[in-house]
């Protein structure tokens, strides 16, 4: 038998009945039970499992920054999403035309020097009414995203963390809105109030029932967290339930938190645009693009042109933020990663 390859013995154990140390006993190896270990300079795995000392450590953030630098999907909706709250927040460096001046000398004329799009049925110019409703329909986004994201993420942090009565009252509250769909509860509860219109009551409409997903999604979240060591180290040190919440067990709580919300904006702007086309969101005097796809969708069939161009800003928008989504779960979960 090779020297280099020993057999590792196992199998009957005798022992000497005149001595009773450790080294008298002796293993003898059943018949086909011999195992053989490989030395281990002929192996790569120190090579492999070496871990360079000198390299600072990194927390999960820093990976996720790391994997999302390289991810082409993360570039590419980030300088789209960039480029949509530049036009959102300085509209008039895009246009200079009034997007609520109309003359019906114009409408339906096709575009021209100054009116690149084109006009609507009523004469108002398609281009600047596109610019300055992204605006509104990423204010209601961002708005609603944040919202929703802080009355559920407390809510579901509360139940998840304390459990017991709290915990299965929070959850029974959560199903009670879990149970109505988001877009079918935003109409019932807008046409009960139509007397008065405005962007933060479609907001807070939206957010009355889009914090359920983050509830729920920060519930399981936080029962996962309180238990690691560093909780249990920071309770035996005399650190307070509560400090303990939202010093320690909050924050590391964040990534599918952060998944979620960034998921849910590109939803809450297609809630928004889908209410303005019902009629029952936004008010006609507000710039939308849901309003303006209302108004031409009479127009479909003669002039689909009124109707596609804030069609498709909707859709790069909403595109934009499900790609950053997307990209962003990938980063912070790598077990639900889709390449």
């Amino acid at each position: 038998m090779s020297e280099q390859m020993k057999p590792e013995q196992e199998g009957n154990i005798s022992r000497d009945a005149s001595s009773g140390a450790a080294e008298d006993f002796v293993i003898t190896p059943f018949p086909g039970q011999e195992r053989f270990v490989a030395p281990l300079d002929e192996t790569p795995l120190k090579e492999v499992d070496t871990v360079d000392e000198d390299e600072p450590a990194t927390s999960m953030w820093a990976d996720a920054w790391r994997t999302l630098r390289k991810n082409p999907l993360f570039i590419i909706s980030g300088l789209l999403i960039i480029f949509i709250l530049v036009v959102a927040i300085f509209p008039q460096l895009f246009t200079k035309l009034d997007p609520n001046y109309c003359t019906l000398e114009s409408s339906l004329n096709p575009g021209s020097s100054g009116h690149p799009l084109g006009f609507d049925q009523q004469g108002c110019d398609i281009y600047s009414r596109v610019i300055y409703g992204t605006r509104t329909s990423v204010s209601v986004g961002i708005l609603t995203t944040l919202i929703a994201t802080l009355f559920g993420g407390i809510i579901g942090a509360v139940a998840g963390y304390y459990g017991r009565w709290v915990d299965a009252l929070l959850s029974r509250i959560t199903d009670i809105f879990f149970a109505i769909p988001l877009l079918l509860g935003a109409i019932v509860v807008l046409q009960m109030f139509r007397t008065s219109s405005s962007i933060w009551k479609v907001v807070l409409v939206l957010a009355l029932f889009g914090w359920v997903s983050v509830a729920r999604i920060t519930r399981g979240s936080v029962m996962e967290t309180k238990n690691l060591e560093f909780n249990t180290a920071s309770t035996a040190l005399g650190s307070s339930p509560m400090r303990n919440l939202f010093r320690h067990v909050v924050p590391n709580s964040l990534a599918p938190v952060i998944v979620i919300a960034t998921t849910s904006l590109g939803a809450y702007i297609v809630s928004e645009a889908t209410l303005s086309f019902l009629g029952i969101g936004l008010p006609s005097t507000v710039v939308s693009w849901g309003g303006d796809i209302s108004t031409a969708q009479v127009l479909l069939r003669v002039h689909p042109e009124v109707l596609f161009y804030p069609s498709l800003a909707l859709a790069i928008t909403v595109l934009a933020f499900i790609m950053m989504g997307d990209a962003v779960k990938d980063a912070l979960d790598p077990k639900s990663r889709t390449a």
